[in-house]
């Protein structure tokens, strides 16, 4: 035991004592706690703050006391406070788009800014509600707490068309070695494991062998999670699909010049160019190459309305060459829709004819179309994209094949973040493909975010996944989520490699994903209830 005059026993005694805090003292830690978990998110991945933030949540729901209607709106502001805190800290780049045109959608930015996480925090509060409904006074409220956030987080992903960005698990994503358990139990099993094992430590606040050996186990099974992650990289050598040369274009146009219409013979004139280059992997350029890939929208321009397009595709490409790339089509819109646009991934051969099509089925909000489209463009209000009345959503997710090299699942921008569905119905694809237009952020950390999202799926359907990003993070990624070659961000690049090939046995993750963590919330959820099933039995 400590003396208690000794600065351990002073600093546990500060931190027990944040049980008692009420007010804006109260609000305050949660709104801090939640900001400094944000360090935890790319491009930081600093995942050991976690520790500090969710020992904090612990403790201020510790000291929701009261009536149960008391405990439970107590919890419910812990909860969204904390939620508040982390989703400023981690999300605040999101107002970068709104400088694009800031002339035109600068006044929105500090609405978006505060707007999104405020709505976004009501989940956190969700999950402290469930949890202090399932919460003891021992270590084992810990289960309540993974279970009651792990439950918020998943409604947070599926919710109004969802938005499971930077979810808790993503801070073990950073690491080579524990990212690999993505592949057991997928990012919904890694944010019930983050949010169990990283706040166990505050259990040592109270001394107790069993607290101790809790903690303890806490340890060794993240040392365990390592340690397996780190075998199973060595197990898998990397394997590739013989004949396939890729080739990834990532132009980094700045966004408020790539939709201009006037500049696009320019535009297509330099993707041509820099596509051409020869590098140390292709000496000789194209001809060294089968399959070009350029990023999402990349022309200022409908394609069939410009022949001279496809003329100088056709001049450019040797025969060898198939190109894929991200462009605004038109067409009839699907049953129930009024636009014509979409956002889809093209195949174009090397005589500039479009072969196949595929469109973006989840459609950004705000950003790609307009809740109430007619109401909100009546008042003046417009979608980033500046497109009159929107995008049209893809009538069905469905398999891309490209010509050399198989079926691929096409994931347009964010679509690549939702776990458990980004594999289309029928045959299994044997790639991951993602398009995306990142230079709406700058060189804020959202684009450090989407690419270590997208680089989670590949581990979780044991899939390579090819990344072409507008401007960083563009790259080859293996089924094991080992990066083949990439780019950094704000550069123009080329990233040249082979075709990594799929895993032979699809992980468990990819399986069994709703299962496990059904699994994963009963278990805890009846850990989190014993102490009081114990104390019924013995008052009955």
């Amino acid at each position: 035991m400590l003396p208690p005059s000794s600065p351990t026993a002073r600093l546990r005694g500060r931190l027990l004592a944040l049980r008692f805090l009420s007010g804006w003292r109260r609000r305050g830690v949660a709104f801090v706690a939640g900001a400094i978990g944000a360090l935890a998110m790319p491009p930081f991945g600093l995942w050991p703050v976690l520790v500090l933030s969710f020992g904090v949540l612990v403790l201020l729901i510790d000291g929701c006391r009261g009536g149960l209607k008391r405990r439970l709106w107590s919890a419910a502001g812990v909860g969204w406070w904390f939620g508040f805190g982390y989703f400023l800290a981690s999300l605040w780049w999101i107002g970068d788009a709104f400088l694009v045109e800031a002339d035109v959608f600068g006044w929105l930015l500090p609405f978006a800014v505060l707007a999104m996480p405020t709505g976004l925090a009501l989940f956190p509060a969700i999950g402290a509600v469930l949890a202090r409904l399932l919460w003891s006074k021992g270590g084992l409220r810990l289960f309540a707490l993974a279970f009651g956030l792990t439950v918020s987080e998943w409604l947070r992903g599926h919710v109004l068309t969802g938005f499971p960005w930077n979810t808790f698990g993503y801070a073990f994503a950073q690491s080579d070695l524990l990212m690999q358990s993505a592949a057991l139990v997928g990012i919904w099993g890694l944010t019930f494991f983050a949010v169990l094992l990283l706040s166990s430590p505050v259990l040592l606040l109270v001394p107790d062998r069993r607290n101790l050996a809790a903690v303890a186990c806490a340890a060794l099974l993240l040392a365990g999670a390592a340690g397996w992650g780190g075998w199973r990289l060595a197990a898998t050598p990397l394997e590739v699909v013989p004949g396939v040369h890729l080739r990834v274009m990532q132009p980094n146009l700045p966004q408020d010049k790539k939709f201009a219409y006037d500049r696009r013979r320019e535009i297509l004139a330099d993707y041509l160019a820099l596509s051409a280059r020869p590098s140390p992997t292709y000496p000789a350029g194209l001809p060294d190459v089968t399959l070009l890939i350029w990023p999402e929208s990349a022309f200022p321009f409908i394609y069939e309305r410009e022949p001279w397009a496809a003329e100088d595709i056709a001049a450019t490409l040797p025969p060898n060459v198939t190109l894929v790339t991200g462009a605004v089509r038109i067409d009839l819109p699907p049953p129930g829709q009024h636009s014509p646009f979409f956002n889809a991934i093209r195949v174009i051969d090397a005589k500039g004819h479009v072969l196949r099509n595929t469109d973006k089925v989840h459609l950004v909000p705000f950003g790609e179309y307009l809740p109430f489209q007619s109401f909100l463009e009546s008042i003046g209000i417009e979608q980033l994209t500046r497109v009159r009345g929107g995008f049209a959503s893809g009538s069905a997710f469905s398999g891309l094949e490209v010509p050399g090299a198989g079926l691929a699942a096409p994931l347009v921008c964010y679509e690549v973040i939702f776990s458990g569905k980004v594999i289309p119905g029928g045959p299994r694809p044997t790639w991951l493909l993602n398009l995306t237009n990142d230079a709406w952020f700058g060189t804020t950390p959202g684009p450090y975010q989407h690419f270590v999202q997208a680089r989670l799926r590949a581990i979780e359907e044991g899939l390579p996944l090819v990344r072409a990003a507008n401007t960083g993070i563009s790259a080859i990624i293996d089924p094991m989520g080992r990066i083949v070659a990439g780019s950094r961000l704000g550069e123009s690049s080329l990233v040249d490699g082979p075709l990594p090939k799929p895993l032979e046995t699809v992980p468990l993750a990819a399986r069994f994903n709703l299962a496990l963590l059904a699994g994963l919330l009963m278990g805890s959820m009846l850990l989190a209830i014993a102490p009081s099933s114990r104390w019924i039995t013995r008052k009955g």
